[in-house]
């Protein structure tokens, strides 16, 4: 059975280290920091705080702080802005390991008792926000969403890395997302491979970059429109010209990990596109040693 070991991180909230995936679900250098300037702050949502109502989809909504640093956000500044939320997650004792562990007194009270009515029951409501947590493949699920027309102003997508859990990265399942989201809305990941920003171009989303936040990588922020990102520097954009920019892919959305991993292996080693590591070591001359990272 997977183990979620409790683990300090460096701005003093906590998060879980997953047994399963031998991953982290926050950085280490923060858990509450990575939430709100990985995920609140590129979407938009404390300037969009002013509208009467705002709609979120949370894809791999774990120990909830994702979700819990946006209503902390929006509501600090319209504390009346209606919130329809959505969140999609495979394991629910994730969340009530969380509770267990009294991480929900890291918001306000208000907060701290819908992410708690969430992991007891799947659903929460109050005056000012309704939402539910679907329990499952969030292949299947956002499949589900789409046919029912839902659109969200802010999509949190926040799967472990696409090695490890490849069937949340590929271009099928980032082209539903792309349909999940609202014409002006925002998607942002904490991941900056390029096999993720290619599968979100060739889903129709524009790409840009998000600030670094305790780490030196950047996240992805993207959208249908062209306007409110940040451009990639031209590093960026000439690794999205080689072999590591072959996107997973999932044609039936049902693949396991390991098939759509050996599939994009197997297109990667028939790419006329050139190798990563020749990308890797041009640039290195270029920058002179000096360790710029990708954004």
């Amino acid at each position: 059975m997977t183990e979620f070991t409790p683990q300090p991180t460096g701005d003093g909230s906590w998060t879980f280290f997953s047994s399963e995936f031998g991953e982290l679900f926050h950085s280490h250098h923060g858990a509450k920091q990575e939430a709100y300037k990985k995920f609140v702050e590129p979407t938009q949502l404390p300037q969009r705080a002013v509208r009467s109502q705002l709609t979120i989809l949370d894809i791999c909504y774990g120990l909830g702080y994702n979700s819990a640093s946006a209503l902390e956000a929006i509501w600090s500044i319209h504390p009346q802005c209606q919130i329809t939320w959505i969140g999609l997650e495979s394991d629910r004792r994730v969340a009530q390991m969380a509770i267990a562990h009294h991480f929900d007194r890291e918001w306000p009270h208000s907060i701290g008792s819908i992410v708690r009515e969430l992991a007891a029951k799947n659903e929460a409501e109050t005056d000012n926000f309704r939402g539910t947590l679907y329990l499952g493949d969030a292949r299947q699920t956002l499949q589900h969403l789409v046919r029912q027309g839902f659109r969200a102003d802010a999509i949190f997508l926040d799967p472990f890395s696409p090695p490890t859990c490849p069937q949340l990265w590929t271009v099928e399942f980032l082209s539903l997302a792309a349909r999940a989201l609202q014409r002006d809305g925002y998607l942002a990941t904490y991941s900056c491979a390029a096999a993720v920003r290619q599968a979100l171009k060739v889903s129709q989303l524009q790409i840009g970059t998000t600030l670094p936040t305790g780490r030196k990588s950047p996240g992805t922020l993207a959208r249908h429109l062209n306007e409110g990102l940040i451009s990639l520097s031209q590093k960026a954009e000439e690794h999205l010209q080689t072999r590591a920019a072959v996107p997973y892919r999932d044609p039936s959305l049902n693949d396991s990990a390991r098939v759509i991993c050996d599939r994009r292996r197997q297109e990667q080693q028939t790419s006329p596109l050139e190798l990563s590591t020749h990308w890797k070591k041009r640039w290195r001359l270029l920058e002179n040693g000096m360790g710029r990272g990708i954004s």
